[in-house]
């Protein structure tokens, strides 16, 4: 029996694509919870740090933010899946939810600077504008600064996401079955490893070029929007 011949086998005839879809569908699941939650952490930060006070209190804030951006920005995402896994929930907390939550406080750490970065590239005069006509600095950073900067965030956002698919490859080492775990236990079957791992590049590199499409897609959509307003 060749390479191909073993995995085609393993895949079909023995029920392997469903654990890939499987697999698969966690994978996504993951990585769009753990957006989801970075991009609220991430606001957040990026909103107390562009702030214009000298209050003690946003002062502290401030600190607490960098050290919060300096912590997950430096430890490897394997290390903190491990560490939130065994040490921080002790297994207290089933496998896939306190993934989505490690994924997602990663994320907060690097959407925070996409984040700020997009506020700071809003014309200034956009926020006085707010300000003269009575709103406050939280509703005029709701509704005039921060969808202005999201146009301008759009394509890092989707890198951050492309990022965020990738890293889930580490998630077995927490034994959450996904797409990488999918194809290994395929490989594993027979030990045939290089069709099995080639496939799992090639869907990989699918799911990216997808994404990469969706996000083209929307930037164009909303440049037309602007130039019809």
């Amino acid at each position: 029996m060749t390479a191909w011949e073993a995995f085609v086998e393993d895949f079909v005839t023995y029920g392997g694509y469903n654990t890939v879809i499987d697999g698969l569908i966690r994978t996504l699941y993951i990585a769009f919870g753990g957006l989801a939650i970075g991009i609220v952490i991430g606001t957040l930060i990026a909103v107390v740090k562009v702030v214009p006070s000298k209050n003690k209190f946003v002062g502290v804030l401030r600190k607490l933010c960098d050290i919060y951006v300096a912590l997950f920005r430096g430890i490897p995402m394997v290390v903190q899946l491990l560490l939130f896994y065994f040490v921080i929930f002790a297994g207290t907390i089933p496998n896939i939810p306190t993934a989505i939550l490690a994924f997602g406080m990663n994320s907060g750490a690097y959407v925070s600077e996409i984040m700020r970065g997009g506020i700071q590239s809003v014309d200034p005069g956009q926020l006085e504008a707010g300000r003269s006509l009575g709103l406050s600095y939280g509703r005029t950073m709701w509704n005039v600064v921060l969808p202005q900067s999201l146009k301008n965030i759009l394509p890092t956002m989707g890198n951050e996401l492309i990022a965020l698919v990738k890293e889930t490859s580490v998630l077995s080492f927490i034994a959450v079955v996904d797409l990488t775990t999918a194809f290994k236990f395929i490989a594993d079957a027979n030990y045939e490893y290089i069709i099995p791992y080639c496939m799992l590049a090639l869907f990989y590199l699918v799911i990216v070029l997808i994404f990469t499409l969706l996000i083209r897609l929307l930037e164009k959509r909303m440049k037309k929007n602007e130039r019809t307003h």
